[in-house]
Order: structure tokens, then C-alpha cells, then sequence
């Protein structure tokens, strides 16, 4: 994501303000915004030509763009980000709103199904936005594991239990993962995988990694103690056992059979430790984010936004999300409240709290 914290740092006092009272207008209209418009809203006496000197100062910086030759401005992604990361005045939740939401989540049954299905149609009908629901997370034996790459930061992993349920989650994939390593993990999980969860494939994967390690630590230590080697940054990511003269290893077939063994063993650790790494991170959840436009890799939409926020059970764990997507105009002060509120409240009446 791009770093909007340096453009803000570039605007004065003035600037700022009829960065966010051009924002404000443009959510609002959807419609590009003048200086003449924005001169009449000031309290303040200031002429339309300098405040049509700021607009073309926010558009040198990338915060606004002209979509028409006409004198009208209107956001662009980056400037919606610096927007609402930094400058939104997110509103409170109504009364009527509150009731809305209270009364259509009410006298749940328990079925999980329903309650969500609830949510979705709320959202929907508040936002006027498409709504997103995502489910608890489903604790069963797993059947298969695919990892998609939906870009560099950011992926998906697909569950298909054998109960027939399927369950996608985002995560962000270790630094320097590609599409094939992640490939290769999947592979290797789904030829071990049949008949455990995702917690216990994880538990699995971190005792044949604790084997492993113990294993090359018995072979390395007797090739330090001979002479033959010496470590390396011992213990951390980036350790390396250093072989002190080849030629000693020539004439003995065992310590060559040895160092082979020892990046054998380097090799499989490294794939391993990624592959309980993957596992780390398919059970992570995030907290409240907006994704705008482009950024929203899950959808690959330019021109729509996406307001999540999470749920959780009973131990304060993320079981699951829902949102509103809609266009990067969306009155994000309005729907960022109902969209956190109506989170909680999923999360209170699965937890038996609400």
C-alpha cells in the first residue's frame, strides 16, 4: 500500500482543509468539485483563484485528478487513502440506525446460518452497498489445500473439509514466496494432510520440524567437534554450518555423506519452517480495514471499496468478517460505525453475550 503519510506532511493548514472539504463534497455529490464551490463554503474570505492554486498543488501530489478538461477536481485512491486514514470524521451510529440493526439480529435461534444471512441483508439495506460476510472459521478434518496468490502481499487459502465445507482466507505470504512455492507447500500438505484439522496438521508439521532440527544439530555437532565445520549465526533464521577445508572431505566418503545430509536436512528445514509459517498466518485474522479501489486485491475492482471489520467468539478470537463493498465514493464516516457496530453485535450473540 502506497505511504500517505508524506503527502499529508506536505499540506498546510489551508491545504489540508480544502483537501478534506473537496473530499467531503465529492463523497457526497459524486460529482467533480470546483474552486468556486468550495470558495462559497468557506467562512473565511478565500478568492476561488487560491484555492484553485491548492487544488492544482493536491493535484501535483497525486491526491487529486481532473476527469474532464472542465475546472472540477475529484479524489483519486491515494487521495481517499490519505483521507481516510488521516482526515476522517467518522460519525456516530444513529439512534434509528441502532435500532435497525438491534431488532433485525434479534431473537436468533442459534442457527449460525441465519444470523449471518441477517447481518449481509442489514448491511445491504443500510449501506446500499453489496455486503460481505465471511463465516467462522470451520474446524474439521481437512480433504484438500490450495494457496492463490492474489499478489505480492497478499494471498488466499482454500479449505475443503471432508464435510464438503469450503472456507477461504486471506493472509499475507511470507517475504519472497511465489506463486509455485506456494504451490509446492500445498502439495506437501495435502499428502499428509487426510483426516486432521488445520490445528492439529499444524502440530503435526511443528514435531516433524523439532525432528528435523534435532537431526542436524546431532550431525553438525559431530562435524564441529571433528574439525570438519563450524557454525554460523547458530540458531537463528539465517544460520550456516561452515566447512573448513574440502580437501579434508575428499578422502572420506562418510563426512562427504554427511555434509550432503546436512543440506539435505538445511533444505527440508526451510521448506518446513514456510509451510508452518502458511499455517501461522491462514489462522490470523486483521482488525478494521477499508481497502479502496485497486487495493481491494480479494475483488480486483478499480473504482469499488471494501469496509471489513471483525467478529469474535467468547476468547476474543477472530472467527470471522463482514463489510460493505461499494463505490470509492462511499460515505465512509457513516458506514465504517454501522459496519463495526453490527461486528460487535454478531460477535456478542454468537458468544451468547448479546
Amino acid at each position: 500500500m502506497d505511504d500517505v503519510t508524506a503527502p499529508l506532511s506536505d499540506l498546510n493548514d489551508r491545504s489540508r482543509e480544502v483537501f478534506r472539504r473537496l473530499v467531503e463534497a465529492y463523497l457526497d455529490t459524486g460529482d467533480p468539485v470546483g474552486s468556486r464551490t468550495l470558495a462559497r463554503d468557506f467562512s473565511e474570505r478565500i478568492s476561488a483563484a487560491t484555492i484553485r492554486n491548492v487544488m492544482q498543488d493536491l493535484e501535483y501530489l497525486g491526491l487529486l485528478d481532473s476527469p474532464h478538461v472542465s475546472a472540477g477536481r475529484v479524489p483519486t485512491e491515494l487521495g481517499l487513502r490519505l483521507f481516510v486514514d488521516s482526515l476522517l470524521e467518522v460519525s456516530t451510529l444513529s439512534d434509528e440506525e441502532r435500532r435497525r440493526i438491534d431488532a433485525g439480529l434479534a431473537g436468533n435461534d442459534g442457527d449460525i446460518g441465519t444470523l449471518l444471512d441477517r447481518a449481509g441483508a442489514l448491511l445491504s439495506g443500510l449501506t446500499r452497498g453489496a455486503s460481505l460476510v465471511l463465516a467462522p472459521k470451520h474446524e474439521a478434518p481437512i480433504k484438500h489445500v490450495e494457496f492463490v496468490s492474489l499478489a505480492h502481499d497478499r494471498a488466499l487459502v482454500v479449505l475443503v473439509t471432508a464435510d464438503g465445507h469450503v472456507e477461504n482466507r486471506l493472509f499475507t505470504p511470507p517475504p519472497g514466496q511465489t506463486p509455485s512455492s506456494m504451490r509446492e507447500a500445498a502439495n506437501f500438505l495435502n499428502a499428509v494432510a487426510a483426516g486432521r484439522t488445520l490445528t492439529e496438521l499444524r502440530g503435526e508439521m511443528e514435531r516433524e520440524l523439532a525432528a528435523r532440527r534435532r537431526e542436524l544439530d546431532d550431525l553438525a555437532r559431530a562435524m564441529v567437534e571433528s574439525g570438519l565445520a563450524v557454525w554460523q549465526n547458530a540458531g537463528e533464521s539465517q544460520e550456516r554450518l561452515i566447512v573448513r577445508g574440502r580437501a579434508n572431505l575428499l578422502g572420506g566418503m562418510e563426512a562427504q555423506a554427511d555434509l550432503d545430509r546436512v543440506r539435505e536436512l538445511f533444505d527440508d528445514l526451510e521448506r518446513k519452517r514456510d509451510i508452518v509459517h502458511f499455517l501461522e498466518l491462514a489462522d490470523e485474522g486483521a482488525g478494521v480495514r477499508v481497502f479502496i479501489g485497486s487495493e481491494n486485491k480479494l475483488f480486483s475492482l478499480s473504482g469499488s471499496s471494501l469496509v471489513v471489520s471483525p467478529y469474535m467468539n467468547a476468547d476474543r478470537r477472530i472467527i470471522g468478517a463482514v463489510g460493505v463493498i461499494g463505490p470509492t465514493r462511499l460515505n465512509y464516516g457513516r458506514v465504517v460505525p454501522i459496519v463495526d457496530y453490527t461486528a460487535q453485535l454478531v460477535g456478542r450473540m454468537l458468544s451468547g453475550t448479546g
